[in-house]
């Protein structure tokens, strides 16, 4: 009973914040309403048993893509009048596509069954939890290809660094070794100032 009362909290909070994500006249609030469709969207995988989906939703879309989403709409001085102007041009072709998306998301949803036999041995009695299964799994039999993708996302980021990156004249920075480098005779001077003379 706890777990349908909760679903339905989460599935209408979720709808709900999904349509505000639409209807937001700010772009600040509409990043605020996607991350509470994603805690929502948690929440529910936290019902269904996938506590796995639950944390990396939580960790890597709200902690990490959505949060950059609020700082890049806050920070780029973006014209969204400008962005809204054809939005009346392509509504019928919006409509259009939402109906058959709609459409086709009724037929499945219809259609659908749950098998209590393939429940059972979905989840079969004595075994490891989804986080456990899937450590086990990753850090065994694909520890090779979870590693190979860590260094294509480290050698995606160090390439897009080098490309952002630009140098302007007259900006000063941190040259390290010259830090080091330094001495006593070059990092202090001293001058005898005489008695009641300023610098």
């Amino acid at each position: 009973m706890a777990e349908a009362v909760f679903f339905w909290i989460f599935a209408t909070i979720l709808v709900v914040s999904a349509f505000a994500v639409i209807i937001a006249r700010n772009p600040v609030h509409s990043v605020l309403f996607l991350i509470l469709a994603f805690v929502c969207a948690a929440g529910l995988f936290l019902i269904m048993g996938a506590e796995f989906l639950a944390m990396i939703l939580v960790v890597v879309y709200v902690g990490a893509v959505a949060v950059l989403f609020l700082f890049i709409v806050m920070l780029l001085d973006v014209d969204f009048a400008r962005m809204k102007q054809g939005f009346v041009q392509y509504l019928p072709q919006g409509l259009l596509i939402a109906f058959v998306v709609g459409a086709e998301l009724v037929y499945v949803v219809s259609g659908w069954t749950p098998s209590p036999k393939a429940a059972a041995a979905a989840t079969p009695s004595g075994t490891l939890s989804n986080t456990a299964a899937l450590g086990e799994v990753l850090y065994t039999r694909y520890f090779y290809f979870f590693q190979a993708a860590g260094m294509i996302l480290l050698t995606a980021m160090i390439g897009a660094i080098v490309i952002t990156l630009q140098h302007k004249a007259g900006v000063k920075r941190q040259d390290v070794g010259a830090q080091v480098a330094r001495t006593p005779e070059t990092a202090v001077e001293l001058r005898k100032v005489p008695s009641r003379v300023g610098i």
